[in-house]
């Protein structure tokens, strides 16, 4: 339930796919999607083996993690806003990758709550803590498929809809908008 819940609710990731279906469809974003649906399991797993104590050793690693973050979180929204929507063969707009998508996991804050709390949640210490951890990579790793595929999907569909050029610009620089309001509490988190 924790997984379903955590990969369905809006969020940078889910926001990016609903962009990505909408300018690219869903063949096209496919890429974007399992880099989610395979980079967050292995993000955690990294986690659940070590990285965690050494950010908590090193927290300067962290913060900087977090600054990159919000930063490549700023450019990704400048991208969608100017994205033309065309989807077409000339455009110089591409979807976001498999390798990007995966890399974006190490700098999204949901996905840093939600695969902290879920190792800390449902993990014990002691002789199957790996296998407990490798469970809940394949978990989220299954769960995650359906639940940010349905938001490409929803992407795609609104094709039809906003097949006016100003109200597909409109629409981009919403999810832009809200994609920069996901980033404003760790923003006042790092000047606090």
């Amino acid at each position: 339930m924790f997984a379903l819940i955590a990969a369905v609710t809006p969020g940078p990731n889910n926001v990016m796919l609903t962009t990505t279906g909408l300018n690219f469809g869903v063949r096209r974003g496919i890429p974007h999607l399992l880099g989610i649906c395979i980079g967050f399991p292995i993000m955690l797993a990294l986690i659940g083996l070590g990285f965690g104590t050494l950010f908590q050793l090193y927290p300067i690693i962290h913060e900087v993690i977090k600054a990159v973050g919000v930063v490549y979180l700023l450019y990704l929204a400048w991208k969608i806003a100017t994205t033309s929507g065309d989807g077409g063969v000339d455009s110089q707009s591409k979807p976001i990758g498999f390798l990007q998508a995966a890399a974006f996991q190490w700098v999204n804050v949901k996905a840093w709550i939600m695969g902290t709390s879920a190792l800390a949640a449902f993990t014990t210490l002691g002789e199957t803590f790996f296998l407990q951890v490798l469970i809940i990579c394949i978990t989220f790793a299954i769960i995650t498929l359906p639940c940010a595929g349905v938001w490409l999907v929803f992407g795609a569909g609104l094709q039809r809809f906003l097949k006016d050029p100003k109200h597909l610009r409109l629409f981009n620089l919403a999810m832009a908008l809200l994609l920069v309001a996901s980033i404003l509490p760790v923003v006042w988190e790092m000047l606090a």
